[in-house]
Order: C-alpha cells, then structure tokens, then sequence
C-alpha cells in the first residue's frame, strides 16, 4: 500500500493537470515526487527553497491572484515555523489557501524535536474559519485532498502521516461517521487513531465515531451519539497535543451533563525518539494503553 504521502505526490499531480487555477509551492520538501509536474506546469509549479516564511507568504500571493495554492512541507515548517504568514498572509487577507502537511507529531523521530508538530492543530485553533482535514489511511487522503482542492472560499489544512489504518472508510469532507454502536460512552477515534482504538475497545459497550474532518467539530453527531448512551461519557483520542478537541467537545454538549478525556500527545518532550511505535506507547495511543485509560475513565 502506498503512503499518504505517496497519495499526495499523484493526487495533486493529476489535479494540476485538470485544474488550471491549482498551483503547487514547496519548500524542497517532497520536491523529487513533483518533478514531473514542475515540468508540465513550471509557472504553477513553485519550489522556494528551505524558506518556510516565505512557502507560506508566496502561498497567499497566489492566492490573491485568484489561483488555488497547495503549500506543502513538514507540519512543524508549515504550521509552527511560518504562524505569522498563516495568521497574516492568509487568514488576515482572507487568501483561500490548501496548507498540506507531512511528518505529524512523530513520524519521523530521527528528525528529533525540530520535526515533530503535535500542537498544529491546537495552533489553527486559535485562528478563525480553518477547516482541518485527518485522513486515516491513503484513499482517504485522496478524498480529502479532492475536496480541499475543490473547497473554493475555505482555507484548509490536511495533516497527512506516516500512520495508517488497514482500511479506508467513506469520507465526505465533514462530519464523523458512526462505526460502532454502544450503549457505555462515546470514543471519538481521529484519523489513524482508529485501528487502535477498535481494537481497545473490542468487547466494550461502547459508541466510536470516526473523525476526518476535525474542524469544524462535528458537535451534533456527538450530541446524537450521547442521547443515545447511557452515559455522557465522552474520549477523544487524537494524533496531536492531549485535549484539542475537548473543548469543541464541551460546548456541542453545554447542556447536557458530561465527561470528557482527551487524549493524545503529551506535552513532555520525549527526549529518547526511538521509532513511531515507540513514540504511541509513551504517550499510551497504543492498543494496551489505550484499553486501560478508556476502560478506567467510562467504569469511573
């Protein structure tokens, strides 16, 4: 199976080639994938080096030129490194831009700290009217991409990463879909969290929602899935920093009496990177940690 990364590199060459309104800017990230396409398309096809300031500033001139940029690098250059020029740039001149990123909270631990961005997504939050795509496995990154490609008037970021499930599910570019049904709290699985968190709950008389599309939280179908539980018990495990979402979460259940757990990455910086694997289990993503976590706080 191809990476969503691998996904990206020929998902995106081919819209370029349908959409003559797409452009493409890099920061050398990923720019061997796209020779070709520079090649077809060198006017929309932009490589800036290893700027990230300016990969994001020159996203937003092509924005407002009336082109739909794709600003791709690293989480941690594209969304930490330049959140000026995301702030301004973009938000700020109301571009309508597609940030597309790589790398996540721990995909690729050799890099060290420099490459990990497990507070991106905490980071947009504090910007108005992003939509967050985080797809769990290659097609449905493809689908998403499609969509943001196609999302005229949105600014959107897709977090793709190294992590995936064994299978797709059908994603529309919002909402959560319902997987299982149960009747002892709600676990809300992000993106390539949702093998594991199946497999921690296996057995357990638990709802899980499947979430692609982060932002906006669909807050109405995790109204629906608690009126139908016994308990207003709600987890949230997501790729990136341990309660993210919890406060989405909160305010689609203001007033109904309720729990909630975030997890996700912790805020300590693991100093010893080892490999992803390693990086799950020390943040207890993994399927053991995470069975015993959600299976304390819903008998709680």
């Amino acid at each position: 199976m191809d990476t969503m990364r691998d996904r990206f590199i020929s998902t995106t060459s081919r819209l370029l080639d349908e959409d003559p309104r797409l452009a493409l800017v890099l920061a050398e990230i990923t720019r061997d994938g796209f020779t070709p396409a520079m090649r077809r398309h060198p006017d929309r096809v932009i490589n800036v080096g290893i700027r990230e300031q300016l990969l994001v500033g020159v996203g937003g001139g092509l924005a407002l030129t009336g082109l739909r940029p794709v600003v791709h690098t690293f989480a941690s250059f594209l969304v930490e490194r330049p959140f000026e020029q995301v702030k301004l740039d973009i938000g700020h001149q109301g571009s309508e831009a597609v940030l597309v990123s790589a790398s996540a909270s721990y995909d690729w631990p050799a890099g060290g700290y420099t490459h990990m961005a497990p507070g991106d997504v905490a980071l947009l939050d504090t910007l108005d009217g992003w939509t967050v795509h985080v797809p769990g496995h290659p097609d449905e990154a493809e689908t998403l991409l499609r969509h943001a490609a196609a999302a005229d008037g949105e600014r959107v970021y897709v977090r793709l990463s190294a992590q995936s499930n064994a299978s797709a599910h059908p994603v529309t570019g919002a909402g959560f879909l319902t997987v299982r049904e149960g009747r002892t709290g709600v676990v809300i699985a992000v993106g390539p969290m949702l093998d594991n968190v199946l497999a921690a709950t296996e057995g357990l008389d638990t709802t899980v929602l499947y979430a692609t599309t982060v932002r906006p939280f669909d807050g109405a179908a995790l109204l629906h899935a608690v009126s139908g539980s016994a308990s207003a018990d709600v987890v949230i495990v997501e790729p990136y920093l341990a309660g993210t979402s919890t406060a989405a979460a909160n305010d689609a259940l203001e007033r109904t009496p309720h729990r909630v757990l975030g997890l996700g990455v912790a805020r300590e910086e693991l100093r010893k990177y080892g490999e992803m694997d390693d990086h799950l289990a020390a943040h207890g993503l993994d399927e053991r940690s995470l069975r015993e976590r959600i299976s304390a706080f819903l008998t709680w």
